[in-house]
């Protein structure tokens, strides 16, 4: 690869992560004396993603142990695979209880079930306000139209979609930023030379969701790397 292609790729990379930083600062935070956040990560654990699925374990424990001391977050974790299968667990506090579940997970062969991940976020808001749907996914086998459809409900429910495209499929790919559209989300690549930037930028998420402004600007001054870029945002608001 060139400078010039180089300049390119970090250009495209800058301009997704701003566009992920601002959805992500529109995202409503939790008000003092409330419940505190609640985040749904849900995963696809079909066998096109087991080479990174140990990966994605770890970054994901990361993320829970950066909001483990705000104590406000509850998480919830949700993953497809095999024929039809289908898992939700309680919501979570303690984030060893949910890392153990994540750990117990394992990739099977399956078609991808999207469709069914939003309309289980859109009755869990219902129950309980959720502050943010998290999905990571790298492929979509399903009609679109149904998934927008779905996705229009979550956007009157006020839960935004932050999904995360892993590998370089273009239909999944178009499908997944409409899908942030619509929800007001964002939409960001994820491969594996930003494993790093997926883990800040969701430990960005489940702070706010969890702790508001006040606890992501702490966050940013521990982290730096592109958070300060979410608090910059917040700024502005």
């Amino acid at each position: 690869m060139g400078d010039s292609d180089r300049k390119l790729t970090r250009a495209s990379t800058d301009t997704e992560v701003n566009a992920f930083l601002r959805k992500v600062a529109s995202t409503p935070a939790v008000r003092a004396g409330g419940e505190g956040g609640r985040l749904i990560f849900a995963l696809d654990a079909t066998a096109s993603r087991e080479p990174t699925w140990d990966r994605a374990a770890h970054i994901q424990a990361e993320m829970f142990r950066e909001t483990a001391a705000l104590g406000g977050l509850q998480v919830q974790l949700c993953h497809y695979g095999g024929f039809e299968e289908f898992d939700a667990s309680p919501w979570y506090r303690d984030t060893d209880a949910l890392a153990r579940r994540m750990t117990a997970v394992r990739c099977r062969a399956g078609h991808t079930q999207i469709e069914r991940v939003i309309r289980h976020g859109a009755a869990e808001t219902r129950r309980a306000r959720v502050q943010a749907l998290v999905f990571v996914g790298d492929s979509m086998e399903e009609m679109p139209e149904r998934l927008y459809r779905a996705a229009g409900e979550l956007s009157l429910l006020g839960l935004p979609m932050f999904l995360f495209h892993e590998g370089g499929d273009p239909v999944a790919e178009r499908v997944f930023r409409r899908l942030a559209e619509l929800t007001g989300g964002a939409c960001c690549p994820f491969d594996a030379g930003s494993a790093g930037q997926l883990r800040d930028l969701l430990g960005a998420v489940a702070v706010f969701a969890a702790g508001g402004r006040t606890a992501l600007e702490d966050f940013s001054r521990r982290r730096g790397g592109t958070v300060p870029a979410l608090t910059h945002q917040l700024g502005r608001r």
